[in-house]
């Protein structure tokens, strides 16, 4: 068990960017990040000379995304990569780090196309993320999600992804709004809650997972009406981190059904609303697959029983002000058509606790309508 990259965690740690590096001799970055982020400055704060900057990243990153970056990389002559912002940037980074040395098509890595044989750790060029969001845990994790010209959106899953530092400074998060501060602090629960439930058998991942969950509980609230907290903040970036350590278990349902929302092309639909919206249907769909799990989980929140845990997420989502139905998130019954056949083939359906036909999933998304 493997855990799982450098991790440098406190305020301020931003500074030591630069001899990471210079460690990796890294000398000419490629800097991928989101419009806002580089309107705001962020990148001139991090003390490096970067080679090129991206910074068309949007919310649910697509292949064109990724090989407008790949092809920025290349015409700058980049030896590597930072990324700051949310997942989105991460994992935007992640596919540049693959695709310098790995042919394309970039499809052809994805999870549910044998993609993982394909990947070769040693030919990926350092990547050092720097989250400035608490709820993805992509700075740690082994996935890239990326939204493919085919319609489908798909993870291309590899230890060879991680990258090779994170840089997780809780004070980048403080300026983030209560909406975005909600979503992702519910991303990052959906994290905790999957992986612990997840089939896999790792006494160490679920250590770590009921840890993260018990945090992201006790602070999101607090992180979200007074973001300025440093103690909210500090604890809901662990939280995610947390999420991130354990995707080496696997995730289950509430992913399987995101993942494709996450990749309608006329939407931009966030995923930690997304899994905040299903979290509850699918908690308790679980409920009798994983009993001793639930039980562990209910304690650790101070409810009175495990049947109280689907309820207590939905009304956490109402505290938080977020869309509880995917009705009020502009989803129709249209868009789910053919949704559930998508969803059965995604990489997390297996690690769910519950079988699931493709029958449940329709379900599922119904009862979230």
């Amino acid at each position: 068990m493997y855990y799982l990259t450098d991790i440098h965690f406190d305020v301020d740690v931003a500074a030591v960017l630069p001899g990471i590096l210079d460690a990796l001799g890294v000398h000419r970055p490629l800097v991928v990040t989101d419009a806002v982020l580089a309107s705001l400055g962020v990148v001139d704060r991090l003390g490096i000379s970067a080679a090129a900057v991206f910074d068309a990243v949007e919310t649910n990153p697509a292949e064109a995304d990724a090989l407008a970056a790949l092809k920025v990389y290349r015409e700058a002559s980049c030896d590597g990569c930072v990324s700051l912002g949310g997942g989105s940037p991460i994992d935007l980074a992640k596919c540049v780090s693959l695709l310098v040395h790995h042919p394309l098509p970039l499809e052809q890595y994805a999870c549910i196309r044998g993609g993982r044989e394909k990947i070769r750790g040693e030919q990926t060029v350092p990547h050092v993320a720097i989250p400035t969001t608490a709820g993805s845990g992509s700075e740690v994790g082994r996935a890239a999600l990326v939204s493919f010209d085919s319609g489908k959106k798909l993870g291309i899953v590899s230890p060879a992804l991680i990258p090779a530092a994170a840089i997780c400074d809780p004070g980048l998060t403080v300026s983030m709004p209560p909406r975005l501060t909600a979503a992702t602090g519910m991303d990052a629960i959906s994290h905790c809650v999957e992986n612990f439930c997840a089939r896999s058998d790792n006494a160490i991942a679920d250590a770590i997972a009921i840890d993260g969950l018990e945090r992201a509980w006790g602070h999101i609230r607090g992180a979200v009406h007074d973001g300025r907290d440093r103690t909210h903040r500090r604890e809901m970036m662990l939280a995610a981190l947390a999420g991130g350590l354990t995707f080496q278990k696997g995730l289950g349902a509430v992913h399987s059904l995101s993942h494709p929302l996450g990749a309608l092309p006329h939407k931009r639909l966030h995923h930690g609303t997304l899994n905040a919206v299903f979290l509850p249907h699918v908690l308790r769909f679980n409920m009798d697959a994983c009993p001793e799990k639930m039980d562990r989980m209910a304690e650790r929140l101070a409810l009175p029983h495990r049947s109280a845990l689907p309820e207590a997420m939905a009304l956490l989502s109402e505290d938080l002000s977020l869309p509880t139905t995917l009705g009020a998130m502009g989803v129709s019954r249209e868009d789910l058509a053919d949704l559930p056949t998508h969803a059965a083939a995604d990489h997390c359906t297996p690690e769910n606790p519950r079988d699931l036909a493709e029958s449940d999933l329709a379900g599922l998304y119904d009862m979230a309508l």
